[in-house]
């Protein structure tokens, strides 16, 4: 994957578009211009949101989980399974911020084709960790944590010996004890 230093627009695909991170990722998008083509978005409900960000972005593909066919025909952009967009000849960048399993076929098919994948979902590691790490590396695809904990975890151990590492202790930081 080419760096956006590189001069080379990067070709990014946001799953869970319009979620906290996936708008997230659109801010950096919009605050690096010419860095980044956005060439799909999927969201789940917010097709009001979803809309708004297709016409920003123009991405070639789209998905709504809830109410798509709303946005057909109001979009120009081809209708496709987040399977599809994961796998797509050319996207470079996979976000997966999706909710829940719904992220594990997307971020199996992106590993597969692969891509490097930018994970914020926790729940396809906790259900098929062993299956996404062997996808990975059988495919020479990148996994690159986004998720707050996985990150800070990840940036920690960078450049270190897995051998020097004996336990890592992660404390819960939201959910449903963030209150």
């Amino acid at each position: 994957m080419d760096s956006p230093l590189t001069g080379r627009r990067l070709r990014l695909v946001v799953l869970g578009s319009t979620g906290s991170i996936g708008r997230q990722t659109l801010d950096v998008v919009r605050s690096l211009p010419g860095r980044f083509t956005v060439i799909g978005l999927a969201a789940g409900a917010n097709v009001t949101l979803l809309e708004e960000q297709a016409r920003e972005f123009h991405p070639r593909l789209i998905r709504c989980d809830r109410e798509g066919e709303y946005l057909r025909g109001r979009i120009s952009a081809a209708w496709t399974t987040m399977e599809e967009m994961a796998s797509h000849p050319h996207a470079d960048l996979v976000v997966v911020a999706t909710v829940g399993t719904t992220g594990l076929a997307p971020t199996l098919a992106a590993l597969r084709a692969g891509k490097t994948v930018a994970l914020a979902n926790k729940e396809v590691l906790v259900i098929a960790g062993q299956l996404i790490t062997a996808e990975a590396n059988r495919h020479k695809a990148e996994l690159r944590p986004i998720d707050s904990e996985h990150s800070a975890i990840w940036q920690c151990l960078w450049g270190e010996q897995p051998h020097s590492v004996r336990r890592i202790i992660l404390t819960a930081s939201g959910g449903p004890f963030r209150d």
